[in-house]
Parts: C-alpha cells; structure tokens; sequence
C-alpha cells in the first residue's frame, strides 16, 4: 500500500530527492531551490492548493517517481520543481535561465507551453490533441515528466472527495498518457496509469478481478513453482547462468482480455508468464535462447499457433524475445518468455520504443522518430545528457488549431483563416469572411499557428472567389471552391445559352452550332461555357453576339448588293484621297447583312450625321459626327472609320435624351408629358427630375422616329410657361 505523499514532512521528502538523485545533485542547485521557494512565499505567491492537492508536495513526489522510474536526470528534476514556481508568476522563465541554465529554462518554457492547452477540455479527448502536445512539447523530456506527473497525481487522487475531477483524470491518464508512455517504452508507468484508471472509473470491476487474483495468489505461486522445478533442474545441468521469474498481468490487461474475448478468468492463455533471463555473451544470444526453448519444449507440449519468434527477426522498433505458450501441469495454459538480460533491460526499464507491441497504431513518421529515441535510450551512459538536443520537431509541418468550444483541428503547415474554415465545414468555409484569432479580427489570408484558438466569421452574401485558390493550403478547401465556381458557373452559362436563344427568337434568327461555334472562337472565347457566362454577367453584349454571328453566316453567302462592314477594305488614310472618295456604308431596316451598333456614347437616330468604325471585334460602331469621342477617333484611328448614311425611311423608334430647364412650378411637367402624349409615333420612356432653389432641371427619354420629330419635340416644349432652356443630351 502506498503512503500518502501528502502527510509526510516536505523535508523528508527533499531529503529522499538529494539521496535519490545521488550524484546528480549540486548543493548549489538545492540552495537556489530553497531560496526561490522561500522567496515565493515571502511574496505571497507560493503555488495555492488546486483540488486539495499541495503543488509543492506534487511536484516532490513527481520528481521522486522520476528518479525511481526514470532517471535521476539534474536538469528534469529542477525543472519540475520550478514549473509551479513559474506557473504562479512566482518567477520567470528569464529567472531560472539566469539561475539555473539555458537547457532547464527550456524544460520549464516546455511544461509551460503543454499546459496551457489544457483549459480546452474537450480536446483532450482526441488523437490531435496527443499530436499537438508532441509538436509543443519541443523536447521528448518535457513529455518524459508530463507522464511521471500525471503517474503521481493519480497516486494522490484515490478516495478523492470530486468525483468528476476524479474521473476526468483517469480518463486522461488511459488515453492520453498510458500510450504515450508505451510509446517511449516507459511500460511499468504504463501499467499503473492503466491499472489506477480503471480502479477510479469502475471500482467494482477493479476490486473484484484484484479479488480474484489475491484469492488464488497462493494458488498461482505454488502452480509457478511446480512448473519451474523441473525446467530449474534442466537449466542447472547446462551451466547457462540464468534467472527465472513468474508475472501476472496487469488488472487492466486482464480487464481488457475479459471483455474483448468474453471469457473468465481461467480462459485467459497467459493470465501469468514464466520468464527465463540469461546471462550470455551477444553473439551467444540466439543459440542459447533457443537452446532453452528446446529444454522447454521438451518438458511441456508446446502450441504452435503460439509461438512468436522475435529472435530471428526482431520488432521494427528493436524488440526481441522468444514467446511461447505450453500446455502446463493441470493442463492449464502457460506462456513463457525467453530473453537475454540486454533484452530484458530494453523490454522492461522502458529503453526500447516497441509502441506498435498489442496494437497501438502506426503513424508514418513517428516509426522513424521513435526508433530514434528508442536509439538515444538505450545508450547506457546518461541517455537524458543526449537527450538534450534531441528536437521534437515530429509535427512540424502541421498545425493545431482550437474552435471555441475546444474541439481540436490538425492542418498542414501554411494553413488559413478559410482552410480552417473550410475544416470545420464546407457551408462555413463559403460564407466565411474573416475570423477572429486569440480575440483579435483577421483576414482570410491569416495563417495559423499550433494552439490558437480560431473564431469563424461568416455572412450570408459571402460566396468563392477565383482567388481563394491562390492562398488555401487544404485539398478539401481547394476542392470545395472549385466545385463551387464550376457550379456557378454553369449556372450562369444556362442562363447566359437561354438568354442568346430568347433574343435569337426574338429576331427570327436560326442558331447553327458550327457558325456559333465560329463566332465564339472569334470573340475569343475558349470554351463554351465562359462564353455564356460572359454573357450572364454582361461582360459581352448579346447584341454583339448576334452581330458576329450573323455577319459570318454573310461572309459565308455574300450579297452582291450589300456588304458587311468586314468587306470594306480599311486604308491607311495616306493612301486614301480622301473621304469623298472612299466607300460608303448605309444603314437602316431596309438593309439586311450588316453588322452594325448604334453606339451608346452619342445615342445617333436617323437622320444624324453619321460615321462609322470598325471596332476589334468586326463590328462596326456608328457614332454621330458631333460625339463627344468623335475627334478622339479620327485623331488615333483614321484607318477603321467608314463613311456611314442612312438608306430611307426607317419604322425603328430610337431613344433620344433631352436636358429640360426650367422654373419649379406645380403642373409644369404635366404640361410637358402631355404635349409628348399628344405627340404621333412619340412615346415617353424615362424621366428624371430635380428640384433645388425654384429651379428644376432633367432629362427626358423619348422614343423618337427621327432628327425631324426630336427637334420638332424640343420646339414645343420650349413653348411651355416657365420654361428656360432644352436641349438634346448625348
């Protein structure tokens, strides 16, 4: 039974630290230790108990298991010692690099870092969070006493009034710590994290199996001798110098046994295990291990399905021995492990890293990584003095990132804002607009780094954009904004495909797919789908499209009366004499195969001077000879503008603006509206009107026949009482 830490002299307890760690111990260490504490409570900031646990006693008894278990290691030892010290504010990191050493200030920076994560409970109960607390760790002795501290708080905590704080605990120590402890090698800290978490998560279990084993202990002792006795006499007779030892398995791995092969206790195969330790030279090691087996199987019938021969081919991560399992006295099942004492040091003092032993799962990497701390451990002299600049750096190229509610997500390196966005949801990720990091507001371009705490800001209108691929990291992030723009843009190359159909019909025009596909390549357009969806999003007029569409159906069939505007051969002016001379285009509704544009810029209707220019894309754009870009045209391009007039009487109204001035008196703009109305062939399609000290000005749209009827129009306004001044508006 053990003693309760918590009742015994802090003195005592320093004094078994000093003798503990033997001649790792500096006097100056211990005193500078001493006056740190004493200078901590002068200060009124000694470590507070936190669930009736004294610090101080849990970090003594953290350090004594640690030299028990572990290593008498100087630099481990006063760096638990002086993590609670920190953690209080008591004093700094800075002050245990200026007291102590750079390497002890980094094993105290390490404990720092690694706790602090934990006020993200929920976390704890994930395989990230084992991922995230390697990759802050920085150093595998950080973890070492993370694994001893969590060993001696499980020691203090049985018959603990809280029960939840309890089982919290426990939960934490089975699936947290035990692995990472099998991980390193650490099995007899393994053992007892597993055998005290199932005593505190469900007692009854616990006391009955510990029941059952204690009430046939005397039993299984007297079982173990028997079968020894005559394997003893065996081995005497060879000369081999040897041990032999009995075992029974752990509570929690008869529990696990119990439960997942559902059987009783006299079930189990290997409920206790004789293991026979030889003393022999290494390159001896396999024939006398064999040599034993032999004796062995002599004695007693062995099971063949049973037999595991790590010998001849040890584990990946080092570990050898020689399993077998042979039908006993009583016929009862009894397995026996054959191993050299080298052997025997690595498998059982936690120096070899054979983490992958009864189905803990391989991750990649860490095969690798922990091989190479199963190397530095097995080193006989000071394994923790080489330690020192073994770098953690396992999870380098990830990140840990913490939602608000403490759920823990692993993203590669470079992460972003969106990825993490796009992690905890795709709809998150496509309506997000920043985050907030830590509490402070950041871009989607931010990147994480392990353990910040991401809040995702999102809004309804928000939606992918062509850039989010030049900057997220994730191929769910990638893949998910790709398959958003594709769907959108194909929605909108339906609506743009049923908007040149609709117009097309309108006008009568028969759509063939080779010539569209013509006209396409011509407007340069690379796939079908951008072409639509430029006209969805009215980068392109579908005007124009039709306008390109029909003028290659006539270059096709030419018409030897008319001619499109790309049959006019364009001079330079130089050889030109001159306009008069030149060609001549005609425009109206009587015209039929030409690809012409009323320009926007100057509004033309018939019966202006007109001029024509031929745009890059082959349309010809007619522009009045007044435009406000006319002198800009001819100055820059002589060489495209095309002599233009109109061919007779056009049945097309056009839309002309004209500027209205006037006084702002009641029933003025109906007096204007109504001369429009009574107006033939005239129609009023906009008006805009503004008011501002007794003034009003505005512009009217008309649909107009002709130059005749708008100047005819702007006579009959300006008749109207309170009338200043109109005029027709490019």
């Amino acid at each position: 039974m053990k003693e309760n830490i918590q009742n015994i002299s802090p003195i005592l307890l320093i004094r078994r630290l000093v003798a503990g760690i033997g001649d790792e111990s500096r006097h100056e260490d211990m005193a500078r230790l001493f006056a740190a504490y004493r200078d901590a409570a002068k200060s009124g900031r000694i470590p507070s108990a936190l669930h009736g646990i004294n610090p101080l006693y849990r970090s003594l008894h953290t350090a004594l298991t640690l030299c028990d278990m572990v290593s008498p290691d100087r630099n481990m030892v006063i760096a638990t010692l002086l993590y609670e010290l920190c953690a209080s504010e008591a004093m700094t990191v800075e002050n245990v690099r200026e007291g102590w050493d750079e390497d002890v200030a980094r094993l105290v920076n390490g404990l720092l870092k690694v706790t602090s994560l934990y006020g993200k409970q929920s976390a704890v109960k994930t395989d990230n969070f084992r991922h995230l607390l390697m990759a802050f760790a920085e150093d595998i002795r950080v973890i070492i006493i993370m694994i001893v501290d969590r060993l001696s708080l499980m020691r203090l905590i049985n018959h603990h009034p809280d029960e939840k704080f309890v089982a919290d605990t426990a939960f934490e120590a089975s699936y947290l710590y035990a692995p990472l402890a099998h991980r390193l090698g650490l099995y007899k800290i393994k053992g007892e994290l597993e055998d005290l978490s199932l005593k505190y998560t469900s007692r009854e279990t616990y006391t009955k199996i510990a029941r059952e084993l204690n009430e046939t202990k005397v039993a299984r002792d007297v079982y173990i001798a028997d079968f020894i006795a005559p394997v003893r006499e065996k081995l005497e007779k060879t000369g081999l110098k040897y041990e032999i030892k009995g075992r029974t398995k752990s509570i929690f791995s008869i529990w696990n046994k119990l439960r997942k092969q559902q059987v009783e206790m006299s079930g189990i195969y290997d409920l206790f295990a004789i293991r026979i330790i030889l003393d022999v030279p290494m390159e001896e090691e396999k024939s006398e291990c064999w040599k034993v087996f032999s004796i062995v199987t002599d004695m007693y019938t062995p099971n063949p399905k049973r037999l595991k021969d790590w010998l001849s081919i040890p584990k990946s991560n080092g570990y050898e021995s020689l399993h077998t399992t042979v039908m006993g006295p009583g016929n009862k099942w009894v397995e026996v492990q054959i191993r050299t004492r080298r052997m025997d040091l690595v498998a059982e003092k936690g120096l070899a890293a054979h983490w992958r032993y009864k189905g803990i799962k391989s991750e990649g990497e860490l095969d690798a990584w922990m091989n190479n701390v199963r190397d530095i451990l097995e080193t006989a002299d000071g394994p923790m003095e080489l330690m020192k600049n073994f770098k953690m750096d396992l999870y380098d190229k990830e990140v840990f990132v913490f939602t608000p509610r403490g759920d823990l997500h692993r993203l590669p390196l470079g992460a972003s804002v969106l990825d993490f966005a796009f992690a905890i949801h795709s709809k998150i990720g496509c309506s997000c607009v920043g985050a907030k990091v830590n509490g402070r507001n950041r871009k989607l371009t931010y990147k994480l780094h392990s353990g910040d705490t991401a809040e995702i800001i999102t809004a309804p209108g928000q939606a992918p954009k062509q850039d989010w691929l030049n900057f997220v990291v994730t191929s769910k992030a990638r893949n998910k904004i790709r398959q958003t723009l594709n769907e959108r843009a194909n929605r909108s190359s339906e609506f743009g495909r049923e908007l040149l159909q609709r117009r097309c019909k309108n006008r009568k025009i028969e759509l063939e797919e080779g010539l569209l596909m013509r006209a396409i390549k011509k407007l340069g357009y690379r796939t079908v789908t951008d072409f639509y969806k430029a006209i969805a999003d009215e980068s392109i007029d579908v005007n124009d499209v039709i306008a390109t569409y029909e003028l290659l159906g006539n270059s096709d069939g030419k018409s030897e009366e008319h001619r499109s505007a790309q049959e006019f051969e364009l001079q330079d002016p130089m050889d030109r004499p001159g306009d008069m001379n030149g060609e001549v285009l005609v425009i109206g509704d009587n015209i039929k195969g030409l690809n012409y544009k009323l320009s926007k810029c100057c509004n033309p209707i018939f019966g202006d001077d007109v001029f024509g220019f031929v745009s890059a894309e082959g349309v010809v754009k007619i522009h009045r000879n007044d435009c406000p870009n006319a002198a800009h045209i001819r100055e820059r391009y002589p060489y495209r503008i095309i002599r233009t007039r109109w061919s007779g009487k056009t049945g097309n109204k056009f839309a002309a603006t004209i500027r209205i001035v006037g006084q702002d008196d009641i029933g003025i703009v109906t007096n204007i509206t109504s001369i429009i109305n009574r107006e033939k062939d005239m129609s009023l399609r906009n008006i805009s009107i503004e008011s501002h000290d007794g003034i009003f000005s505005g512009f009217l749209i008309l649909g107009v026949n002709d130059t005749s009827a708008l100047s005819n129009i702007i006579k009959k306004i300006k008749t109207v009482k309170g009338i200043k001044d109109v005029q027709r508006s490019n």
